[in-house]
């Protein structure tokens, strides 16, 4: 099933009224930095936290009247957890959440508390797709993947869309890159409504992934990447996000740990916003000069703020 910038306005008018429209937030500190002017799409504003609320509310919301009583399962770091949990709560579906052992434990506490059964799993010796597989047909589930599912990437695309239609074409998008859901969607959007825009992934230098498939032409797969950049240590890209990446992005580049503590830092420091790490990787490349954007009109999606308070003054304060 292909998906098209018709899927990502159906999901805006099925998740309108229950997602929230994130304001787009500027910083003269930020234009000065980079010489260019930037627009950043708050989605820490998002509910749960991040943009994954925007894929679980369209994903839930096309499910048949059977498939809603069953319930969904879902497999996540945290944030697509927390957007599954809270969307089913929203709709009345439960919901089944297979979870690291290592998650962050304010995003496993805030999934139980929206209502979701965890189940945990070691990240590093089992596979959580065969993991998920199985409990789903146990239970008669049905499976929403956090990034490689056509509603799940039209929901995503809601954010770029909503960004564009505020602040008008852009010259350059910079995406945050995970598993690809966010980059498709927001290369739907983007080529629709701002057809010349250069749009830029951007994911941990740990966790290249992205990058030597767009180099070797197909998915590359790799080992589970170590970075403080939780909800993008994904290992490959999906058979859905990768097409539309290939077709539509300019191109992938990296942030390393460093960068993106640099990043957190001036959104706490400068424009009072706390961005979790994965969700600074856009803004890192901007900051960093990862892509030039000197003299252009820049969309960054700040993706998600789920950053457990103790650990950000760790890393505030190194």
């Amino acid at each position: 099933m292909s998906v098209s910038f018709a899927d990502v306005e159906a999901a805006a008018g099925r998740i309108a009224g229950i997602a929230h429209r994130t304001p787009v937030l500027t910083s003269r500190t930020a234009d000065a930095r980079t010489g260019a002017t930037l627009f950043f799409k708050a989605e820490p504003l998002q509910r749960a936290g991040a943009f994954k609320f925007r894929g679980a509310c369209n994903a839930i919301a096309a499910l048949s009247p059977e498939q809603r009583t069953r319930g969904v399962l879902a497999f996540s770091s945290g944030n697509h957890a927390q957007a599954i949990a809270y969307a089913g709560a929203l709709q009345g579906v439960p919901t089944v959440i297979v979870m690291p052992h290592d998650a962050p434990a304010i995003k496993v506490a805030a999934t139980r508390g929206y209502g979701a059964e965890i189940v945990p799993y070691d990240r590093y010796k089992e596979d959580r797709e065969a993991v998920s597989r199985r409990i789903a047909e146990e239970r008669g589930l049905s499976v929403i993947p956090p990034y490689d599912h056509p509603d799940v990437i039209a929901g995503q695309g809601t954010a770029v869309k909503e960004l564009i239609e505020e602040v008008g074409p852009l010259d350059v998008l910079l995406v945050c890159l995970g598993g690809g859901g966010l980059l498709a969607g927001s290369c739907l959007a983007a080529r629709a409504l701002s057809p010349e825009v250069e749009i830029w992934g951007v994911e941990p230098e740990a966790g290249n992934d992205g990058q030597q498939s767009l180099a070797k032409g197909e998915v590359v797969r790799i080992p589970v990447p170590v970075s403080i950049a939780d909800g993008a240590l994904t290992t490959h890209l999906g058979q859905h996000t990768f097409p539309i990446i290939q077709r539509e992005a300019a191109g992938i580049v990296t942030a390393t740990d460093a960068q993106l503590v640099s990043a957190m830092r001036f959104f706490v420091e400068r424009m009072k916003l706390v961005v979790e790490p994965t969700g600074c990787l856009a803004a890192a490349a901007a900051f960093e000069g990862a892509v030039p954007v000197k003299g252009k009109r820049v969309g960054v999606i700040l993706s998600g703020g789920n950053v457990d308070p103790a650990a950000l003054a760790r890393h505030l304060a190194a």
